[in-house]
């Protein structure tokens, strides 16, 4: 009997299974028995083959989770449950303390209680230098991802205890953490406590006490405008805290760490306080001053002075003792038979530098935004004041001048003298600072000020004026630790044009500036 006809639809059905039936040989696919592969018949068919599913690290997830609740809780306080919970168990599993996660735990907290986390701490964001090994890490080879994941949550912790600085009223304990968290950030950048706000402590003790290590990283290129941000956080809570109340009170006026921006704003409301209050102001404020004359002090003796003076007879001590010139000199007395160098005369070094009696006339605009460098010229002022042969005058002005000379010993004092605030007109400071002028040649004039004048065109004139004369003048825009100011582009085209260009920027150029010309 004749089979009767299958659907057409069917037949190709039965054909197609057919086909798709497991290769005979799988181990040799391309063979005759086995049919082409589903990507090999996409691919024919002009489809696109399915592409492999990258299976993501269990450690990057990991710190992926670190980051994302540390993005999370600084732009929502609000805590997400699930970031939390599942942050908390990261950090249980690697070994690391839970209070890690508490934004009420400062670093100080942490580490006293777990002292070898200390060593992590330090220079935590310093880039590694690189190298082959680094390269290698970074292409996925010998990665060692536990160690990024701890690394991800000391980070998360001191990141966001810094820049997650909440608001409402701030006490006194409360800005003594953040100083305190902001320098353990720092640190963890490879710089000293308080470097990077600017007035940082001269020593080499960090907040826990324990010692720096490492060359510090070039952090102008790495963290360009960090230093003025953590300056700008720290000024916000300083004016958010009752300050006359905590000054009024012993116990917490000692809890205060002096700052920049604490003392700028001492130096604002020192008129309005009174008795223990002001007391305790002055000795805050003496106590930053004194901190930062000791690293502008060293920064001095750094620099290089002048030419040696050999008309000035070398001092017969041992450490002048020039070995070398001693030794040549002497070589005519070698005795080849004894093997003994007989020495019938001793040379030195000349150590006398030449000098000339030099004027030094530092004008300060004493405007609120110009109350850092008001204060690091002061000090500065003071210290080129008690070297040899330097006189030294400052002038202080807003709308009025006043001249600080009598004062300049003690840059104490003369803080305590400034008024900060209100307008500029550097005119009233120029009647001032000519008549100071005897000798041009030897008199250096340094101008501190944003240059935002009233009277533009009569003050240029008068520091031309000055520059022509021979006198040497220095227009300076900032003089800050952290190098931000901001300068009159007016006045700095002007100053550009005259062969004077403003400087700006870290308070070592303007130390470099003088000491070059005064020694």
């Amino acid at each position: 009997m004749t089979e009767p006809n299958r659907p057409t639809g069917t037949t190709t059905a039965r054909t197609n299974a057919e086909n798709t039936q497991p290769p005979e040989n799988p181990e040799n696919p391309e063979s005759p028995e086995n049919p082409a592969t589903a990507e090999d018949t996409a691919s024919a068919a002009g489809a696109p083959a399915p592409a492999a599913t990258a299976v993501a690290h269990p450690e990057d997830n990991r710190r992926q989770v670190l980051y994302w609740r540390l993005l999370a809780r600084l732009f929502d306080p609000e805590e997400q449950p699930a970031l939390e919970s599942s942050s908390l168990a990261v950090v249980k599993d690697i070994g690391l303390p839970p209070a890690l996660l508490d934004p009420k735990s400062s670093v100080d907290s942490i580490v006293q209680r777990h002292p070898e986390l200390a060593e992590e701490f330090d220079r935590l964001m310093v880039p590694e230098p690189d190298n082959d090994d680094t390269a290698t890490a970074a292409a996925g080879k010998g990665r060692d991802r536990a160690a990024e994941v701890r690394r991800a949550a000391l980070v998360s912790k001191v990141l966001l205890n810094v820049f997650s600085a909440g608001s409402g009223a701030v006490t006194a304990e409360q800005l003594a953490r953040w100083q305190s968290d902001a320098g353990w950030l720092e640190r963890a950048l490879g710089c000293r406590p308080g470097g990077l706000r600017g007035g940082g402590r001269p020593g080499g003790v960090s907040p826990t006490g324990t010692g720096m290590g490492g060359p510090t990283p070039d952090l102008s290129t790495l963290v360009p405008a960090l230093g003025p941000e953590l300056g700008a956080i720290e000024a916000d809570l300083v004016k958010r805290m009752r300050l006359r109340e905590v000054l009024a009170d012993p116990a917490l006026a000692a809890r205060l760490t002096p700052s920049m921006s604490l003392i700028e704003q001492l130096l604002r409301d020192k008129n309005n306080l009174s008795g223990l209050a002001l007391a305790n102001a002055k000795s805050l404020i003496r106590r930053f001053v004194d901190e930062v004359a000791e690293v502008l002090r060293t920064q001095v003796e750094k620099t290089t002075v002048g030419a040696l003076d050999r008309s000035v007879p070398p001092k017969r001590v041992y450490r002048n003792l020039d070995l070398d010139r001693t030794i040549w000199k002497n070589l005519t007395n070698w005795d080849p038979e004894e093997e003994r160098l007989y020495v019938d005369r001793l040379y030195y070094r000349h150590t006398a530098r030449k000098t000339t009696p030099q004027r030094l006339i530092v004008v300060v605009d004493q405007s609120g935004s110009m109350v850092d460098s008001m204060v690091n010229c002061t000090i500065l002022a003071s210290i080129f004041a008690g070297l040899p042969k330097v006189d030294v005058h400052l002038i202080a002005y807003d709308t009025q001048a006043l001249d600080l000379t009598p004062w300049v010993h003690d840059p104490f004092e003369t803080l305590l003298r400034t008024n900060l605030g209100g307008g500029t007109d550097g005119t009233v400071a120029m009647a001032l600072a000519q008549p100071k002028i005897a000798e041009p040649r030897n008199t250096v004039v340094v101008w501190i000020s944003d240059f935002y004048e009233w009277q533009t065109e009569p003050l240029f004139e008068s520091m031309a004026a000055i520059h022509r004369s021979g006198a040497k003048f220095i227009p300076v825009g900032s003089v800050t630790s952290s190098g931000r100011g901001s300068v009159n582009p007016w006045f700095r085209e002007r100053f550009k044009d005259l062969g004077a260009p403003v400087l700006s920027g870290h308070i070592r150029k303007l130390v470099h500036e003088l000491k070059t010309f005064l020694t």
